[in-house]
């Protein structure tokens, strides 16, 4: 991202003024091409830690490392004019102590760009932000399904069902209250992500959670239909590219054999033509 591009980009003040307007939109990107092709369209986008889960093939997201994170980050930089970038900070990286959480998000926004850190966490994360936030360090927070918590919380359930409403509540006001700029709710029941949205002054951005939202966050390569395997109740798919993609490489494979691949369109003569030679023939 070029020094024109990140003064022309929305800042965190820009989003958390977005709150009860027009809805914000976000994806996840890993990638430069990516980020380019939703460049346009999101208002932020989210180098999540859900990378090591997409592009790596891990199980969960816990053996993502800040390197990964850079890396990525790095990558969806340059793919962006307009959209401002968001960087996850991978497990490890700043549950420690706010001082540990400082020195992560500052290398991390130094070497990506990225204009501000999302971390996962409610009430116990609250000093974390507020330290941060004292510093010059913008943080989205993330609360209600926090999938580095993912072994705690016993699989990937919906949370705050019942008397587990209280606590997201009590979370969503503390992330608020420490100076987080917006707060990312993921997988809560509808009428709870409303009751949030209007109680708390910063936008919600949800991810299974309610249309009532502030904004919405999806992975892209879930809104893509890049995996057919699998498909959270929450994704739309907007297209179908992975059964699009098998189609096409079966056919590249069967050109392949049969000798149809490659085309005499697709190789290069033995001798370029001299267009001298050929004038005095």
């Amino acid at each position: 991202m070029s020094a024109t591009a990140q003064q022309s980009a929305p800042r965190p003040a820009d989003i958390r003024a977005m709150k009860g307007g027009t809805p914000i939109v976000s994806l996840t990107a890993y990638t430069t091409p990516m980020a380019r092709m939703m460049d346009a369209h999101c208002d932020f986008v989210l180098v999540g830690d859900s990378v090591g889960m997409v592009l790596h093939g891990m199980p969960s997201t816990l053996g993502v490392t800040m390197e990964m994170m850079i890396m990525h980050g790095q990558a969806v930089a340059r793919g962006l004019n307009r959209a401002m970038l968001v960087i996850d900070m991978p497990f490890g990286s700043y549950e420690e102590e706010p001082r540990q959480a400082m020195c992560s998000a500052a290398r991390i926004m130094r070497e990506t760009g990225a204009a501000a850190v999302k971390l996962e966490g409610g009430v116990h994360m609250a000093d974390t932000i507020r330290f941060l936030s004292a510093r010059g360090v913008p943080v989205m927070a993330h609360i209600g399904l926090t999938p580095q918590a993912i072994n705690t919380l016993g699989g990937y359930k919906v949370q705050g069902r019942g008397a587990g409403a209280k606590k997201l509540i009590e979370d969503a006001r503390a992330v608020a209250d420490a100076g987080a700029f917006a707060v990312v709710l993921e997988k809560l029941p509808a009428g709870l992500a409303d009751q949030i949205t209007a109680d708390i002054a910063i936008p919600t951005i949800g991810i299974g959670a309610s249309p009532g939202c502030d904004g919405q966050v999806l992975v892209v390569d879930d809104m893509l239909g890049l995996f057919s395997d699998f498909t959270p109740k929450f994704v739309k798919r907007y297209a179908q590219l992975g059964t699009d993609g098998k189609a096409a490489i079966a056919a590249y494979a069967a050109e392949v054999r049969a000798r149809k691949f490659p085309a005499a369109g697709h190789v290069f003569a033995d001798e370029a033509p001299n267009p001298e030679k050929a004038r005095n023939a």
